[in-house]
């Protein structure tokens, strides 16, 4: 029933929703999703179909706020003049009657708005075929009919009696000599017993045509019967739905005038009523604004208290590491084992320094002794020279 623009203009929905199904939106367990993804859908959805018909609207975001986007698309719905009896809350499962008849009534006024209009069917004409179709039935009816009969006998023929025996009996008997009696034959029987056997081979006697529902004459018979019947009938009642047709038209034009009336009365509640919602709608927008700063500061604070709680640790080590006299005792030992060393230090520089200068006490004699005796051995070789 789409033309190809249709088409076109479906396939950002079918998109975005690849799962769609012909019940997506009739019930929740259709399919294993969450109510949130299937409200989701029917909003974008809706979104689309408003803007079809020709009324701007923005396409909901999926974190927007549920009661704040119902409440659009049902004004959106009212502005079309469609009245609304159900509360906003029956479309946040984003399934069930609502919803379908929301959906609906956009589609219907979208497709006001680009001119669509349905079409009466036309229905082929194939009198002909099913002409020769019933001539067909009905001559196999009648072929099947002489071969039931051929291949299934009656039973009334097994009593009757076979002419071409009785022939042979005769010709049989006429080929044998005569035993006619000379005498005139008298019967014996009784006329009682007689009747008695009367009354019980009568039945048998009978001959009785039966019918054969596969005949085609008697479907005839049993349609024109319907068809007079039904004839009777729609005379009959056709007088009932003509008056059951006004006063249902009376009943409408009641309940319109009544509606009317009503809307008239309680359209300053109406305006009133819608003036608070989207007074609603935005001091939720800025409640949730509000509370988005509320969430980033307490964030801030949480960080800088996590800071503060280290650089407390930080002083309470460096406190007690100061308060401790442990590094004091530590020193001064060291500077005692210090000491200790330098003393032994020093004692062994002495001993080294005492080496040293008598080494050197000794060296020194050497050669004094070296020179007195060099002194000493000159004069003496000089008168033997």
């Amino acid at each position: 029933m789409f033309s190809q623009d249709d088409d076109d203009a479906l396939q950002p929905v079918a998109a975005r929703g690849s799962k769609l199904r012909g019940h997506y939106f009739v019930s929740s367990p259709y399919l294993a999703c969450n109510s949130g993804e299937q409200f989701f859908m029917f909003t974008i959805i809706a979104a689309w179909l408003i803007n079809e018909a020709g009324r701007p609207f923005t396409e909901p975001q999926e974190y927007d706020e549920p009661n704040a986007t119902v409440s659009n698309i049902l004004a959106e719905l009212r502005a079309f003049g469609v009245k609304v009896d159900f509360p906003p809350s029956k479309l946040k499962s984003g399934s069930g009657e609502h919803v379908c008849f929301v959906l609906d009534r956009l589609a219907e006024e979208a497709l006001k708005r680009r001119g669509f209009s349905f079409r009466r069917p036309n229905y082929p004409t194939e009198t002909t075929e099913e002409e020769s179709v019933l001539e067909d039935d009905a001559e196999l009816t009648l072929s099947k009919v002489e071969e039931e009969m051929i291949e299934e006998p009656d039973d009334e023929e097994e009593n009757v009696m076979d002419l071409e025996a009785l022939k042979l009996r005769t010709t049989h008997t006429e080929a044998e000599p005569s035993s006619k009696p000379d005498e005139i034959l008298e019967s014996t029987v009784d006329a009682a017993e007689w009747n008695l056997e009367v009354e019980r081979v009568l039945a048998q006697l009978k001959v009785t045509i039966r019918t054969d529902n596969k005949d085609w004459r008697i479907h005839v018979d049993q349609m024109h019967q319907h068809k007079d019947g039904i004839k009777s009938s729609l005379k009959e009642a056709k007088s009932y739905l003509d008056k059951l047709q006004e006063d249902i038209g009376k009943t409408l034009e009641k309940v319109g005038s009544r509606e009317k009336y009503i809307n008239n009365q309680l359209e300053h509640l109406i305006q009133e009523y819608r003036s608070a919602q989207a007074k609603l709608s935005e001091a939720k927008e800025r409640y949730q604004q509000a509370s988005g700063g509320v969430t980033e500061r307490t964030r801030v604070l949480a960080e800088i208290s996590e800071e503060l709680e280290k650089v407390k640790q930080e002083m309470e080590e460096k406190g007690s590491s100061m308060s401790d006299g442990a590094p004091v005792v530590k020193i001064k030992q060291s500077l005692t084992k210090l000491k200790q060393e330098i003393v032994q230090m020093d004692v062994r520089i002495g001993v080294v320094e005492h080496t040293l200068l008598q080494a050197k006490l000794k060296e020194k004699s050497n050669m004094t002794r070296d020179m007195h005796a060099t002194n000493i051995s000159e004069p003496v070789a000089g008168p033997f020279a």
